[in-house]
């Protein structure tokens, strides 16, 4: 790609470096005083940090910069260019039946065992684009986050606002009633949905912990996709039940994170490595 382009930028008692691209987009700043960059296009990451050094070399000759803009782990290890879904398609691929036996299902109007499975691909797909809206507020997000071989995270947010473990359930046009410990889909059996929420934020929480070396609270959020109709009990208190549209809320949350602390954690939880032992 084209070189980046550096300016200075001085105003309103602000110091500040931009990062540009050929065409003036804005990609990253930087501020000369407290030693603060803010990134805004993550692919970038890397082009923007050479870009900046001799910058910062001479700004400050504290560590804060370096210590609040880790490096990408290497690419095997990098949880970022994980596509939201992977580990459903791993166990998509695992079941599917083949050529013939799809067809005679299709004609049959049999459902395969693969279904359920493109049914949580589908709904991981949704929420991963409502996800990506609040990239321009500062939130990370991560997808498919591997536990084991048989247990992921389906999306983690990293942002001002905190961070969210986030357990997505496709349940287009069904009535979803959210009760304080199950779940019910069209007024069924109850389901352990909340359960597994729980308990994926406290491995969140010990894994960023771990890592950071600093107090990282970490909320549930049980997100149903397109449903009917959504009903919360007001008694549920640690996690939160809502709809895919309505993580555009989560947008102006601010207060929980520095933007030094934001930088951190996302940089622990896209690393592979810290998620060793998590189980």
């Amino acid at each position: 790609m084209a070189e980046l382009r550096v300016s200075s930028w001085k105003r309103h008692g602000l110091d500040r470096l931009y990062v540009n691209t050929p065409d003036g987009t804005a990609v990253a700043w930087f501020d000369r005083r407290t030693g603060h960059i803010e990134i805004k296009d993550e692919a970038l990451r890397l082009p923007i940090l050479n870009a900046l050094t001799p910058y910062m070399a001479r700004a400050t000759t504290t560590p804060v910069a370096v210590a609040s803009t880790p490096l990408p782990p290497p690419p095997e290890y990098d949880l970022a260019l994980r596509r939201p879904g992977d580990a459903l398609r791993e166990k998509i691929k695992e079941v599917s039946p083949s050529l013939v036996e799809r067809y005679l299902s299709w004609i049959l109007r049999r459902p395969t065992e693969a279904d359920p499975w493109r049914a949580g691909l589908r709904g991981e797909r949704v929420v991963s684009r409502e996800l990506a809206r609040l990239s321009r507020h500062n939130w990370r997000a991560l997808h498919s986050v591997p536990l084991s071989p048989t247990w992921d995270i389906d999306h983690l947010l990293v942002g001002p606002g905190g961070v969210f473990s986030i357990n997505t359930k496709n349940h287009r046009n069904k009535s979803v009633w959210v009760g304080d410990h199950a779940v019910r889909i069209n007024h069924g059996k109850g389901r352990p949905y909340l359960r597994s929420s729980r308990r994926e934020a406290e491995i969140v929480r010990e894994v960023l912990e771990r890592g950071c070396g600093f107090p990282v609270a970490v909320t549930p959020l049980l997100v149903f996709v397109r449903p009917a109709d959504l009903t919360v009990v007001p008694s549920l208190r640690d996690v939160r039940a809502l709809n895919e549209r309505a993580l555009a809320s989560l947008a102006p949350l601010a207060g929980a994170l520095l933007p030094e602390q934001v930088e951190a954690v996302y940089a622990v939880a896209r690393d592979q490595r810290s998620w060793s032992g998590a189980l």
